[in-house]
């Protein structure tokens, strides 16, 4: 028995860029389905670049941030919720096993794809009706085990799916490209693909403006025959909260519920609950 077992749908986040914004879209997602009703799960396996818990505003010295080591498995943090009740958000990521959050990670490839290994199975969830799974950038061995972990479960085929992201620029699309065939490669099936980063949302009249090029994610995922699930914004208000931390803002998380990038990711969320109906 592994920390998979009472999970309903894994969702892994993938991109062979980095800077694409992938922690971010994860956040939303999670967010949305938290918002939803949902009993959402959110594991970043990023372990050079850990950022979700600072997003989420987990302070790791705060006794109810403490992640706990118990025979069942690790504790993940509980978010959104008081220190003495669980909560329907739950996070775990390598930046709260750390001893100092500013600490590099030196590791060579078995010492990370061992650590990756216990992130994904041995950590104590619960029941969870999603769990998100941002990962580093790439093609490699980060990803080769993910993958090679989660299919080893019995029910791989009916709860495990992949979200592409991609930023409108060219060589953006040429790296997500190279993430398309790995996937196709390794039979991982993907849900669609997320144009991150398309335009600019005015904070003063929320007007999008297209700073950079536009529809380059459309045009990926029609050559290649994947579903387009949409583009979004960079959002300055969003921004702003993830970089404070939702939960170290006053009503932080209505707040960044009713951002407009969040409101246009509803829609790409509906389109990810069509998939398994």
């Amino acid at each position: 028995m592994t920390g998979l077992d009472n999970i309903k749908r894994i969702i892994v986040v993938l991109s062979g860029k980095g800077g694409v914004g992938k922690s971010t879209v994860s956040a939303e997602l999670a967010l949305c389905l938290y918002a939803s009703g949902n009993r959402v799960g959110l594991l970043d396996v990023d372990l050079c670049g850990p950022s979700i818990p600072k997003m989420f505003g987990v302070d790791k010295t705060s006794q109810s941030n403490t992640v706990y080591e118990t025979e069942e498995g690790m504790t993940p943090v509980n978010v959104f919720s008081s220190s003495n009740e669980s909560s329907r958000f739950k996070l775990m990521s390598m930046a709260l096993l750390l001893d100092n959050p500013n600490d590099a990670i030196i590791w060579r490839g078995p010492r990370k794809m061992a650590m990756i290994q216990r992130l994904l199975t041995g950590v104590k969830w619960g029941e969870l009706d999603y769990l998100i799974i941002d990962t580093p950038p790439g093609t490699s061995d980060e990803h080769i085990t993910v993958m090679t972990v989660l299919k080893q479960h019995e029910h791989a085929k009916d709860f495990l799916r992949a979200i592409l992201v991609t930023t409108p620029q060219m060589l953006s699309i040429n790296d997500v490209r190279r993430e398309i065939t790995f996937c196709q490669k390794t039979s991982f099936h993907i849900i669609g693909l997320i144009e991150n980063m398309s335009g600019y949302v005015c904070p003063h009249c929320s007007e999008c403006t297209n700073i950079f090029a536009q529809g380059g994610g459309q045009l990926l995922a029609e050559q290649y025959s994947i579903p387009f699930l949409g583009r979004l914004p960079i959002d300055n208000q969003l921004n702003t909260i993830l970089d404070q931390g939702i939960q170290q803002v006053e009503n932080g998380f209505k707040m960044i519920i009713e951002t407009e990038a969040m409101k246009l990711f509803k829609n790409i969320l509906q389109q990810i609950l069509d998939h398994w109906q």
